[in-house]
């Protein structure tokens, strides 16, 4: 088991840009997938992105294709989400979890972090 702390969220305008992180303690960060997903007020659940055990195999939604970046750094046990061209429709509670292998299904994952808000203003 390894848990999640993600931070970072906070307004910004459209257009602009906001490094999420997810910070990990308990077992070794490396040996878990890591994906991204947020919920909007009223909305169901939603895949962003998600990183390979290795960082090698990056993946992201159509939605966000081309705006925001997923990395990882083994040595400070982080996950980032690089977000640029921030819009609205970004605007959402944004959820870092863990598993064995990475999907866009949030169902596999077993580690969860409590969310960060991210507020994308007109």
């Amino acid at each position: 088991q390894v848990q999640l702390v993600e931070s970072g969220g906070g307004l910004v305008q459209a257009g602009g840009s906001l490094r999420l992180s997810c910070a990990a303690s308990g077992r070794t960060f490396s040996n878990y997938a890591v994906g991204w997903f947020r919920q909007a007020a009223g909305k169901e659940r939603e895949y962003v992105a998600r990183i390979s055990r290795s960082g090698a195999i990056r993946q992201y939604a159509d939605s966000v294709q081309g705006r925001f970046t997923i990395s990882r750094d083994s040595a400070k046990n982080t996950v980032y989400l690089q977000m640029n061209s921030l819009k609205p429709e970004d605007t959402s509670v944004y959820y870092c979890a863990a598993g064995a292998r990475g999907t866009s299904d949030p169902q596999p994952y077993d580690s969860w972090g409590q969310g960060t808000q991210v507020t994308v203003s007109s």
